[in-house]
């Protein structure tokens, strides 16, 4: 059986080790893509802004202002929410007078029809839509004042279906909050730099999306990814089946982490892994051989075991560095997230805990969201439960 276990650890280690080489190579080829590309500065569409919205959320206030502090020549703001209850419409409202000149409108969507509330609201909100040049983005997203500048100009390729950009975690305060954001700026980059080098970009990103509305069309509209839990990845997968390339943006924004409790943070993450496990199985499956942390403590307990602490001591070193290697690269070296620098000592615990995460994704069919359940069937596709 302790053989069994050192077998285990080894091969575990070996297989993230591999992957940590595979990350850093597709980082680089990333790094290298980047280029002015050769755009007519003359031509800036009018775009219209999506923000769906959902309560108050930390930091909301300067998440949504920085939306309205784009440097930008033409755009509009359309902000969707369930009830004119909603408590982040005052925000809304207090940022429209401190921004006048800022074309905003509310979207009331009522209760939704389609089991994903999110892509109801947005149906919704495209219909009020001036423009042709959509950015879909969550209300906990913070951009820099040339986002829109960059996520539209490759949309001018027609050529081009949708533009995603990657993400930095901002803590809101926290252990549990701190853990997740390092998640998004080392983990979620390092994938989706992976799937990018391997088999090229066919799927999106929600927290920013832009589209155009002859893409939504050509998908069967927004009501297409309403069944859908990750819509995102839909909308992406759909763009590129019907043809279209989907870009990955060198513009960078920021993720606030907005779960600051235990509970709050698991299950969020256990309903995001419990999709991708719906939405890519293969992919998912293989996500477990990427992990260190827990093969490395598994070698340090069999090394225990046989009295052999030096080899156990020797196993748990090596998965450690793994992933504080991993958390320089790409949290710091890529994405130039200062804390994934001063906190790569973390992020061993945070690759225990997304081991963890995977794990419980396969415990069942059944997500929360948005204080709703869900069961997950083929696709990803998701069923309100009765009587919830």
């Amino acid at each position: 059986m302790i053989r069994l276990l050192l077998f285990c650890s080894l091969l575990g280690l070996v297989s993230s080790t591999v992957y940590l080489m595979l990350v850093l190579r597709a980082a680089r080829r990333f790094r290298r893509e980047f280029r002015e590309e050769p755009h007519n500065r003359h031509t800036r569409p009018f775009v219209t802004v999506l923000k769906p919205l959902h309560g108050m959320e930390p930091m909301l206030e300067r998440n949504l202002e920085s939306f309205f502090r784009q440097d930008y020549p033409e755009f509009e703001l359309i902000f969707g929410a369930r009830h004119s209850e909603d408590p982040a419409l005052k925000t809304v409202d207090a940022l429209r007078r401190k921004y006048p000149q800022v074309k905003t409108t509310v979207v009331l969507s009522g209760e939704p029809e389609y089991p994903n509330a999110k892509v109801f609201a947005l149906e919704k909100m495209v219909r009020a839509a001036a423009g042709s040049y959509l950015v879909i983005t969550d209300s906990d997203v913070c951009v820099k004042a040339d986002c829109l500048e960059q996520v539209v100009v490759p949309l001018l390729n027609p050529a081009v279906g949708v533009v995603t950009c990657l993400y930095r975690g901002v803590s809101a305060g926290g252990i549990w909050s701190t853990l997740e954001a390092l998640g998004m700026s080392i983990e979620m980059t390092s994938g989706v730099l992976v799937a990018k080098m391997l088999e090229g970009m066919k799927f999106a990103l929600g927290p920013t999306m832009a589209t155009r509305k002859d893409i939504l069309e050509s998908i069967g509209g927004v009501a297409a990814l309403g069944s859908y839990c990750a819509d995102d990845y839909v909308l992406g997968n759909l763009a590129y089946k019907s043809g279209k390339e989907i870009v990955l943006s060198h513009h960078f924004i920021d993720h606030v982490a907005t779960n600051t409790s235990v509970r709050s943070s698991l299950m969020h993450q256990v309903r995001w892994m419990r999709s991708t496990r719906f939405s890519r199985r293969a992919g998912h499956i293989g996500t477990g051989l990427t992990y260190a942390a827990p093969f490395g403590l598994l070698g340090l307990f069999a090394g225990a075991a046989i009295q052999n602490w030096q080899l156990g001591l020797a196993l748990l070193a090596w998965a450690i560095l793994n992933r504080v290697l991993q958390a320089v690269a790409i949290g710091w070296g890529v994405m130039g997230d200062r804390k994934s620098l001063w906190l790569c000592w973390l992020y061993p615990a945070r690759d225990l805990v997304g081991f963890l995460i995977w794990c419980a994704s396969f415990a069942g069919n059944e997500i929360t969201w948005r204080n709703e359940r869900y069961r997950l069937i083929a696709d990803g596709k998701m069923i309100r439960k009765k009587g919830d």
